[in-house]
């Protein structure tokens, strides 16, 4: 009863703009959910004078809610099923996601990016967008612009990315007579998942291939997202070492528990649930609620991350994060078609 008194208008209100964000993302995959509700939230929060009240509920939804779906998530993934598939592009996955680290990491420096917007662009680049995003944001405690920041920026270059990936393709050549150089392509070169299926499901419709581009892409996609698991628990490691570092020079006592973002080990567990339960017989098709869920925990969150950012800040703040994502953008294109040569896929 505590717990709905002091969050129920905040965890209402983010409620209010999640369910029709997460209606419209099914009408329109290309944009998504995560991102409309992040825009609604921007706009609700203009007309929003005092959010006293609405504050404890609208930051549950951002932190716990966002971790909770992250956990989720791991029900989404086969490990098994992902690696046996996925071996044939995994070379060209680990060098697309060092490349965007690494340009990341080097404008950071040379560009004095923050280092949070930094890396929420560079992995949300390299792995799979939102829902990278959505799992870094809290291990590195990013607060809700960072996290809008990042999303936006994904956001714009999935867009270029779904509607120019299969001109593009057409124009260096690819194979017209299978999907699988295209698939390929695009589940390494492009962000977010719903604009990996859209550039797939185009391709397939300009040479009539039924659905093997789709489902090459999604598949590449999907093992691409396995590398949520290691980066986070990098950063994860990363940031409690700083943290207890600070602590022992200030002279405070650091808990380990305290600052380790657990989440991500459930993450994982839930990820090897899936996966031995799969591999007992269980269908698949038995996680799809779970999946499902966590979609909309995280279009929850977007609505309170929405709520939380100064939509004028973030226009004037976005030129060089959205750089940094052009940069990211290219430098990952342009690996995936020279390891896609080297390997002989094209």
């Amino acid at each position: 009863m505590e717990f709905i008194k002091k969050n129920g208008k905040g965890l209402l209100l983010c409620l209010v703009i999640a369910v029709p964000s997460w209606l419209l993302g099914k009408q329109f995959p290309i944009i998504g959910g995560p991102v409309i509700a992040i825009i609604a939230g921007m706009i609700i929060t203009l007309g929003i004078k005092d959010k006293t009240n609405l504050q404890p509920g609208i930051t549950f939804s951002a932190k716990k809610i966002l971790q909770w779906a992250v956990i989720l998530l791991g029900f989404g993934l086969n490990l098994n099923v992902i690696l046996e598939t996925g071996k044939q592009s995994l070379p060209i996955i680990i060098a697309t996601i060092t490349t965007s680290l690494v340009i990341s990491f080097v404008l950071h420096k040379v560009m004095n990016i923050p280092a949070k917007i930094s890396t929420l662009v560079g992995v949300g680049s390299s792995i799979c967008g939102g829902s990278a995003i959505a799992a870094t944001a809290p291990v590195i405690d990013a607060d809700d612009e960072e996290v809008a920041q990042a999303i936006s920026v994904i956001f714009f270059f999935n867009v270029l990315a779904a509607v120019l990936f299969p001109v593009f393709g057409s124009v260096l050549g690819f194979t017209h007579s299978t999907g699988q150089a295209f698939g390929i392509f695009a589940g390494t070169a492009i962000n977010d998942t719903s604009s990996v299926t859209a550039a797939a499901s185009t391709w397939d419709s300009m040479y009539a291939l039924g659905s093997q581009t789709l489902d090459k892409a999604v598949t590449v996609k999907l093992t691409r997202t396995l590398a949520i698991i290691p980066i986070t628990l990098v950063l994860a490691f990363i940031r409690t070492r700083k943290e207890k570092a600070a602590g022992s020079e200030d002279g405070k006592k650091v808990n380990f528990k305290q600052i380790f973002p657990f989440f991500i080990i459930y993450f994982i567990v839930a990820s090897v649930i899936t996966t031995v339960a799969v591999n007992c017989g269980v269908s698949a098709d038995f996680f799809n609620p779970v999946k499902e869920l966590s979609k909309f925990f995280i279009i929850l969150a977007m609505a309170a991350i929405g709520i939380n950012t100064n939509i004028v800040k973030l226009i004037k703040t976005g030129g060089k994060p959205i750089f940094m994502g052009l940069c990211c953008w290219i430098g990952i294109t342009a690996v995936s078609l020279l390891m896609q040569h080297l390997l002989g896929i094209w």
